[in-house]
């Protein structure tokens, strides 16, 4: 067992899992893994170092300088960290250090959330089509879909780069419609929207996964709390097998 580094318990204190004690009473449990190994009291672990601490097989960002941010995307920003064509990017809006990138992507013409981190293990697992978390939309479209077409899209659309998943879709207006998908392909809704018939006029996305927020402006970005984090790292702690009905 290393002497080097922090001990376990003052780290999962410090990630917000309760005390020392409570957080001794999860490595005493074996809840608690280290790359995959049951920890065991004592256990020591350097934050700096690229190791993979997990809680009840959800892994945990131990590294200091993480930083997560939820954006609400305003139209016209891109989520490139730079462009040639001198366009505002998202990177633009929220603090410079530490250098954070976006999870995922929502296309120029997109508004919404958006989660912006350095925490690149998270991010692959938020981002992997393994995991299947919940991107949710809302979409006002031309037209006003029928029950048929409302069908297709939760049914799943052929478009040119394979068949959708299966969907949730809800009307909440005449031409508005909830959508919630789990995959992340490219301009994905409005290419769903646009095969039955009604092209996406304006598409807001609303949630990811567990986060939602319908206070934070357009243009404005927040720290996640440690609960929300928390949050997300239990979405995606195990692969997911399951799927929207």
């Amino acid at each position: 067992m290393s002497d080097e580094g922090e001990r376990l318990q003052k780290v999962l204190a410090r990630l917000g899992f309760g005390s020392r004690r409570i957080c001794e009473e999860l490595i005493a449990d074996g809840r608690v893994t280290v790359d995959g190994v049951v920890a065991e009291l004592g256990r020591r672990v350097d934050v700096d170092a690229d190791v993979v601490v997990a809680v009840d097989g959800a892994p945990v960002g131990i590294k200091p300088d993480l930083v997560y941010y939820l954006l609400n995307k305003p139209a016209g920003v891109i989520t490139t960290a730079n462009d040639p064509q001198k366009r505002s990017t998202v990177v633009e809006i929220v603090p410079r250090e530490p250098r954070v990138f976006s999870v995922g992507r929502l296309d120029g013409d997109t508004e919404g959330l958006l989660l912006m981190t350095n925490d690149g293990q998270l991010a692959h697992r938020l981002t992997h089509p393994s995991f299947g978390v919940e991107k949710e939309y809302l979409a006002e479209v031309a037209g006003q879909p029928s029950r048929g077409a409302i069908r297709q899209l939760r049914d799943g659309i052929e478009l040119e780069d394979g068949p959708t998943a299966r969907a949730r879709v809800s009307a909440v207006q005449p031409s508005m419609l909830r959508i919630t998908i789990h995959e992340g392909r490219n301009r994905q809704v409005r290419r769903m929207c646009e095969a039955v018939g009604h092209p996406v006029k304006r598409l807001v996305r609303t949630r990811i996964g567990s986060l939602v927020d319908p206070k934070l402006k357009p243009g404005e970005w927040r720290d996640l709390s440690r609960e929300e984090v928390r949050a997300l790292e239990v979405v995606v702690g195990d692969e997911k097998s399951d799927r929207p009905k």
